[in-house]
């Protein structure tokens, strides 16, 4: 069909971009490897002698082997329904920190 009516991607098969509802074994491994990259990056900024306020709190937060699975995998959210959702659900969840959640959950 052509004009205002056209189908397209969205309009004619539903979600143009479908997100698994978990995280496969392959991604949550690229998950740990990225947290452990952040890791050595950290450490490597600390043993260099640099002093600031960003790696102040950097040092704070938790390692990659301190962290339980449910903090590596899951983000606090309150909208769902136990207060957590996947992280690959969040936007741009490769470039951020997510590694504290509020306490309690």
């Amino acid at each position: 069909m052509l004009g205002a009516f056209r189908a397209s991607n969205v309009n004619f098969s539903g979600l143009l971009w479908k997100t698994p509802w978990k995280l496969s074994v392959t991604r949550k491994a690229n998950v740990r490897a990225r947290l452990k990259k952040v890791d050595a990056v950290i450490e490597a900024v600390r043993a260099s002698g640099v002093q600031c306020k960003s790696l102040d709190k950097a040092l704070e937060l938790p390692k990659e082997h301190e962290m339980p699975a449910q903090d590596k995998y899951t983000v606090f959210t309150p909208h769902a329904r136990g207060y957590r959702k996947g992280i690959h659900k969040v936007p741009k969840w490769t470039r951020l920190t997510l590694r504290t959640n509020p306490k309690g959950f």
